[in-house]
């Protein structure tokens, strides 16, 4: 859940307010991006298409909000060897360029929920669900509680899960704590504004 990045991203707005380094958008960018992929994203927050290592963005047109579960695994998730049996499995397949779909963008454009579900995909799922193959019954769980779509989140062990809006959202948690896949359950909301200070004493 890009915990760590999001971490480094409060850390470097904060330390050049508090320096008064006055960096800027396009210095805290660099830095970002050497400290981490998903460093740079937690920086700018809202909707963006990243390209390279997922540091270079561009920011996507959105409107409204979406309504996200996730569900937190019991233990963790090697992300080299997810990325690594990912290799493995490309290896017999022959390489594609990766693409995004027009349709998602124009999902993200009307606001709908009901419309971004089904362009939601996870490329590292199939690699993190041979790793962790108890991570399908979460993914079915999630989809028994009237989930729009549910994709392992990154790579893994969390999963996520996209609702219809707040309420279900509360009724998913709650579901979801109950099916005895997952150790805790989260809700959030989103797009949020990315690593900003909010007060200086």
């Amino acid at each position: 859940m890009a915990g760590g990045s999001t971490d480094a991203a409060a850390a470097l707005v904060g330390c050049d307010a508090l320096w008064e380094s006055h960096l800027g958008p396009d210095g805290l960018h660099e830095l970002a991006a050497e400290l981490g992929s998903d460093v740079p994203f937690c920086l700018v927050g809202g909707t963006a298409l990243g390209a390279g290592r997922g540091e270079r963005l561009t920011t996507v047109l959105g409107r409204g909000s979406y309504h996200w579960v996730f569900a937190l695994a019991d233990g963790g998730l090697s992300t080299p060897a997810v990325y690594a049996e990912l290799d493995r499995m490309r290896a017999r397949l022959p390489v594609v360029a990766p693409d995004v779909p027009p349709q998602l963008f124009a999902a993200l454009r009307t606001g709908d929920a009901r419309k971004l579900a089904p362009w939601l995909v996870n490329d590292l799922q199939p690699a993190a669900l041979a790793l962790r193959p108890a991570l399908r019954r979460t993914l079915e769980a999630g989809r028994d509680s009237r989930a729009l779509a549910g994709i392992v989140s990154g790579s893994g062990p969390t999963c996520a899960f996209l609702t219809t809006g707040e309420p279900e959202a509360i009724a998913m948690v709650a579901a979801l704590s109950g099916s005895g896949t997952c150790r805790a359950v989260r809700r959030a909301h989103g797009p949020v504004a990315g690593a900003r200070v909010v007060a200086m004493d």
